[in-house]
């Protein structure tokens, strides 16, 4: 299997020349203050060795050993603990934290490149400073004063990590049901009792401390969701001076036995009348952890990402030197007993899928960072309520539909192995085993379809709907006259046309039946993405374009062709997807219980 290498060409190719970030970074004055092209540049470097050379010789082995529980404590694999702490003496964890309490400053766009590189590298340890930056975000935007001085300036180096504490037995995507209880004491803190489930570096040996970020109910909590707050619960009390007290009343019963990032900790935690502190407002514990949830959920679906780039490079290097029958054509390597499998039609057709995927996707998730950039830092209102309308309707299509199309890419890429994909020592059998979660963690792809069509489009009647397809059309009438553009224009206008149908009609259908929603929801957030990346590529394609010519290397080239594929081959699923969205939700709910 191919050496996991970070893609940082194609990474430098997104961000400066297809998004031009660093103008938008010049627009944004907190941004501006942080960062400069140079730096940036120094970081992507410096994260891709760590990437390639630290984190991805331990995937493999980490996979094999897996993390391991003994009486509440839980020790990771080999090699682990020394790259923690790389992380940590680079200040990593801190890279998009408030420079107010330690954190380097660092927008989105930036930070999604170094996401994706660490989760293409090893996802199960990447999870650790993805989830610590996670906690940090919803304390930085909703902690106390005095919360955030006492525990984010250790939070951001990594000395200690962050965890989320959502999930229950009983309580899944309906966290309204969760029974977890917050008892107030008289000197502000509280008792936090109850089980949590699947909770992600929930315990390890790799820091200091670990905070939980807890939900929980007050005894005077209203039912369902209105009723839940947060809670800050650390695995050891911190003094007032800094130091760490006494252990908290808290610990990790068991480990979970998976099948996929087998080297991370996914932990039953059990409170048992844990010292906890309130994190904004009471019964407003959903309002916070939603605010992170937005990042949170792009993370994963930059894992879809980093796990089919991943495949895709090992896939490619394998059909390069996998010798297997004759082209079509005739013989290609004459003095070979064979020709490399990448002669094939269909070996293309599956390799050009995984860059259709992958290249689109990573212009995709940077597009949506953008716009978290533009809703956290914009100085004027109406800009900064353009950009959280446009995440609010982008982040569940980056988190289902990159996901989705990960676990797609990295099955493709274990067939372009055949029999030797399916055998461990190739590497893409684990592939598939790491990305399957990221389809179901920080709330399943259904929910997230849901989501989408249900409040993000229905509720308002398309309005943030029309933001999107007014960004897409300003840009097809702004390029008319580029010739190398003029023949994605077409196929992109009919696509978004078909989507915008397609949504008007979802919205009156849904008012006289309540199931239209859920029965179109899957299939449109699948025309949305798809739709998506085709607005990606025809982005791509002028940005190659004017560097095709006489582009020796092939970088640019291969670009335009790629964009081809893409749209004959990928884009046209629409249309199906299309006509099925309009067969409205009749024969879905037909059947009686029974007769399942």
């Amino acid at each position: 299997m191919a050496d996991y290498q970070a893609p940082l060409r194609d990474i430098r190719f997104v961000l400066n020349e297809v998004f031009d970030a660093p103008t938008l970074w010049a627009s944004l004055p907190k941004v501006a203050e942080n960062v400069d092209p140079e730096t940036a540049d120094a970081i992507l470097e410096e994260a891709g060795k760590i990437a390639g050379g630290v984190l991805a010789p331990l995937n493999r082995e980490a996979d094999e050993q897996g993390c391991k529980w003994n009486e509440g404590e839980v020790s990771t694999p080999e090699g682990f603990r020394e790259a923690y702490q790389t992380i940590v003496e680079g200040g990593w964890n801190g890279l998009g934290g408030n420079p107010e309490f330690g954190g380097m400053g660092m927008p989105k766009t930036l930070v999604a490149q170094f996401e994706e590189m660490i989760q293409g590298a090893n996802m199960a340890f990447g999870l650790a400073p993805m989830l610590t930056a996670g906690a940090c975000l919803a304390l930085d935007a909703h902690g106390s004063q005095a919360l955030k001085e006492k525990y984010l300036p250790n939070l951001y180096p990594g000395t200690w990590s962050g965890a989320m504490d959502l999930t229950e037995p009983h309580a899944g995507t309906d966290l309204g049901i969760i029974r977890t209880r917050a008892e107030p004491n008289d000197d502000g803190s509280y008792n936090v009792t109850g089980t949590k489930i699947f909770i992600t570096w929930g315990e390890h040996d790799m820091a200091e401390n670990i905070i939980h970020l807890v939900l929980a109910k007050l005894p005077d909590a209203p039912k369902g969701p209105k009723g839940i707050s947060l809670f800050l619960v650390p695995k050891f009390l911190v003094n007032e001076d800094g130091s760490l007290g006494e252990r908290n009343t808290l610990a990790c019963g068991s480990i979970e036995k998976k099948m996929g990032i087998k080297a991370s900790a996914t932990c039953v935690m059990n409170f048992d009348g844990a010292r906890g502190w309130l994190v904004g407002e009471p019964n407003k514990g959903l309002a916070a952890m939603f605010t992170m949830m937005n990042y949170e959920r792009l993370g994963v679906g930059i894992q879809g990402i980093g796990a089919a780039e991943a495949s895709l490079q090992s896939a490619r290097e394998y059909a390069l030197e996998r010798l297997q029958s004759r082209a079509p054509t005739g013989v290609q390597e004459q003095d070979k007993a064979a020709d490399p499998i990448i002669v094939h039609p269909d070996v293309r057709r599956m390799l050009l899928t995984m860059k259709g995927y992958v290249e689109g996707g990573r212009a995709f998730s940077t597009y949506v960072a953008q716009w978290l950039d533009v809703a956290k830092y914009a100085e004027d209102d109406e800009r900064r309520q353009h950009g959280e309308a446009m995440v609010a309707l982008l982040t569940p299509v980056a988190k289902a539909f990159l996901t989705d199309r990960g676990l797609d890419a990295c099955v493709i890429g274990q067939q372009v192995f055949g029999g030797h994909g399916f055998i461990r020592e190739w590497g893409q059998e684990q592939l598939v085993r790491d990305v399957r979660i990221t389809q179901i963690y920080e709330g399943a792809n259904g929910i997230q379809a849901l989501d989408l069509m249900g409040r993000k489009v229905v509720a308002n009647g398309g309005r943030f709907f029309e933001l999107f397809a007014e960004d897409v059309g300003a840009f097809i009438e702004a390029n008319q006259n580029d010739a190398a553009l003029r023949p994605y224009l077409e196929p992109l206008a009919a696509s978004l046309e078909r989507l915008a149908d397609v949504t008007e009609s979802v919205v009156e259908a849904s008012a006289e039946n309540p199931n239209e929603v859920g029965a179109a929801s899957v299939d449109y957030l699948d025309l949305f993405g798809l739709t998506a990346l085709a607005y990606m590529w025809a982005r791509i394609v002028k940005a190659a374009a004017p560097k095709a010519e006489g582009d020796t290397s092939g970088f640019y080239s291969g670009k335009l062709k790629t964009a081809r594929f893409y749209f004959d081959r990928m884009l046209p699923k629409t249309v199906s997807l299309a006509e099925g969205i309009r067969s409205g939700s009749a024969s879905m709910m037909a059947l009686t219980a029974e007769e399942f």
